[in-house]
């Protein structure tokens, strides 16, 4: 998983712009999640697309991220 964060308003765009970088991507209110097998690779190409987060974080899926991804929610719901 990879996490995004963004300043308001800027995650629509940057998430148009990491498509098809992973198997889902989730839009927040501050961040872009993208669920991938291979984050830093995801990480890495999202910065050769010109995606500039004011943080970034790789880490591994945890429970309540395999949860939302079973049953197709989103931290939002």
């Amino acid at each position: 998983m990879v996490e995004l964060r963004f300043a308001p308003g800027e995650q629509v765009s940057a998430a148009q712009q990491v498509e098809g970088l992973a198997e889902r991507v989730e839009v927040l209110p501050d961040r872009v999640l993208l669920y991938s097998d291979d984050g830093e690779d995801a990480l890495e190409h999202a910065h050769s697309r010109g995606v500039r987060p004011l943080s970034s974080l790789v880490r591994r899926s945890s429970l309540e991220d395999v949860f939302l991804r079973l049953t197709g929610r989103t931290l939002v719901d």
